[in-house]
């Protein structure tokens, strides 16, 4: 028996699955992280199972996510949710405006870690106080 040799050509123009995207905050943050629009779109799938939202299919998210990127359009208050969860940003930092406070502080987002932080300190701050004056009032 003899050994084949066989010879692979590359195609021209380099790698064919590079991934691109529109020069848009949410293009670009799919893009830091070295997904694929289809790795992107099973992980909102994935987040959007957990979370036991129903949401459009994996096919037609694709066509949705690249209309998000491109800015043709704009996502729902839903898929600004599942977005933000994914990429751990807030709506502003993924270029979307925010019409509804509730956005800002959805679970996951920096926003809303942001917000826990300072409601923490603050609830910090009252219990020190109650503490220093039953000190006081033991003294």
């Amino acid at each position: 028996m003899s050994a084949e040799t066989i010879t692979v050509e590359l195609p021209p123009g380099g790698q064919p699955d590079a991934i691109r995207s529109a020069d848009t905050p949410l293009g670009r943050a799919r893009v830091a992280r070295g997904w694929s629009q289809a790795k992107a779109v099973r992980a909102l799938t994935i987040v959007a199972g957990h979370w036991g939202w129903q949401i459009a299919s994996e096919a037609s998210l694709k066509v949705l996510l690249s209309c998000w990127e491109s800015g043709k359009r704009t996502p729902g208050e839903t898929y600004v949710r599942l977005l933000c969860a994914l990429y751990r940003a807030t709506p502003e930092q993924l270029g979307f405006v925010v019409r509804d406070s509730r956005i800002a502080s959805a679970p996951g987002t920096v926003a809303s870690v942001q917000n826990a932080v300072i409601r923490l300190a603050a609830q910090l701050a009252e219990l020190q106080a109650v503490l220093a004056s039953m000190q006081g009032a033991t003294a």
